[in-house]
């Protein structure tokens, strides 16, 4: 064991936990006023939930046996976890492994509710959270990280391109089309303030999020955190030249948008691309990431209220497929478009459909499961106009 690599996971474990109460206060500040503390309030929530169902069940089954599609329930409450030495070949304790990558699904769960907060049933979008952690997210990683059939297919994901981003994306817009259109279409984000607040401490956590991806305190950590601070400095300013000009102004939420636009993009391919090519990925996240929001969103007219699937589920493809180009064998061990092998192209795109298959189709039969053992997921209309902040939190806003 090596307490140096020891104590830079644990400290990236703690950054990316901040990253859940900061997406609370970015959301807060993207949503509408009659809903801002239930905004806030539900990642909150989530943290208490995903962390129980991690140390029960989602460790085992991301991370216990080496099935194609599954765990097993070997490490059921975390039973014969060491926090002594690995059984994994890395320099730190199963302990601290488990405990970081436990931080990925609070946050993944967080993301999703941008698309639908505010017009969604609580009690029936925690049931369907708690399903979809055990019934998705545990698969995916399992697929992806803990040696399943994504991996044995050679696709990569550095710190959750297909497993955090594009899951919960599509886990989005899939519950925004069962739930439908918002009521009342008009939305006034609450203070542009909370957005950056929010924004800042995702920021800083995604730099744990990345870097504490290497597992280590070593060359491959230093290149992941140099390639997300280029990347997502390099997405704020095209986020900001397209914004001022489709609209005339670039705006302190836009901008802040495009940072994380940038780090979403970057996350797949932070330790296996060159600084240049993240800076490259960065220009071309901004810019696709404006888009997503806007018109991919106007032309195919779905309500995804705060944009996960926007920024998340289409970032996190573009992410995934520029991972394929650029995946530098010099700097990350392996060979991408750039050093002539164009087949990591092919398999990064057939992670995507199908994470984007196992993910819409999965979120679809969990919707309707949540609606029949818990509640409907939509509130009615008399309730979604007066605000969960009133309903719950006994808030009336003047």
């Amino acid at each position: 064991m090596n307490s140096g690599d020891l104590a830079w996971v644990l400290i990236s474990a703690v950054l990316v936990w901040i990253m859940t109460p900061g997406l609370a206060l970015f959301y807060g500040g993207l949503g509408e006023r009659r809903n801002l503390l239930h905004t806030m309030f539900i990642p909150i929530m989530i943290i208490g939930i995903a962390s129980i169902i991690w140390f029960a069940v989602g460790y085992t089954l991301s991370f216990g046996g080496s099935g194609d599609v599954i765990g097993n329930f070997k490490h059921l409450l975390l039973t014969d976890v060491s926090f002594t030495h690995s059984t994994k070949n890395l320099s730190i304790p199963d302990g601290a492994f488990a405990l970081f990558q436990g931080m990925f699904p609070i946050i993944t769960a967080a993301i999703i509710t941008g698309s639908v907060i505010g017009r969604v049933r609580i009690k029936a979008l925690l049931v369907f959270i708690a399903l979809w952690l055990i019934f998705i997210y545990s698969p995916l990683a399992h697929m992806v990280w803990g040696g399943g059939f994504l991996a044995q297919l050679g696709a990569i994901d550095f710190a959750g391109g297909t497993v955090v981003h594009i899951s919960s994306g599509v886990t989005g817009l899939v519950l925004a089309l069962m739930i439908g259109h918002r009521h009342i279409d008009k939305h006034i984000p609450v203070r542009p303030s909370y957005v950056l607040i929010g924004g800042a401490l995702l920021w800083v956590g995604w730099f744990g999020f990345n870097s504490g991806s290497a597992l280590a305190a070593n060359g491959t950590a230093v290149l992941a955190l140099v390639n997300t601070w280029l990347a997502s400095a390099a997405s704020v300013l095209t986020w900001g030249g397209v914004e001022y000009k489709y609209h005339g102004r670039a705006t302190l939420s836009g901008i802040t948008s495009g940072g994380v636009a940038g780090l979403v993009a970057i996350t797949p391919a932070a330790g296996f691309v060159a600084p240049w090519a993240a800076v490259v990925m960065g220009l071309l996240a901004g810019v696709i990431g404006f888009a997503g929001i806007t018109f991919v969103k106007n032309s195919f007219g779905y309500d995804d209220t705060l944009d996960a699937f926007g920024i998340h589920g289409i970032g996190g493809a573009v992410g995934a497929i520029l991972t394929g180009v650029f995946a530098d064998k010099n700097v990350g061990g392996v060979a991408g478009l750039v050093n002539g092998d164009v087949s990591l192209v092919g398999k990064q795109f057939i992670a995507i459909i199908f994470t984007v298959i196992f993910a819409a189709i999965g979120t679809f039969v969990l919707a309707k499961i949540t609606e029949i053992i818990a509640a409907p997921l939509r509130l009615t209309a008399d309730e979604e106009a007066e605000g969960y902040d009133a309903i719950m939190h006994d808030l009336t806003i003047e």
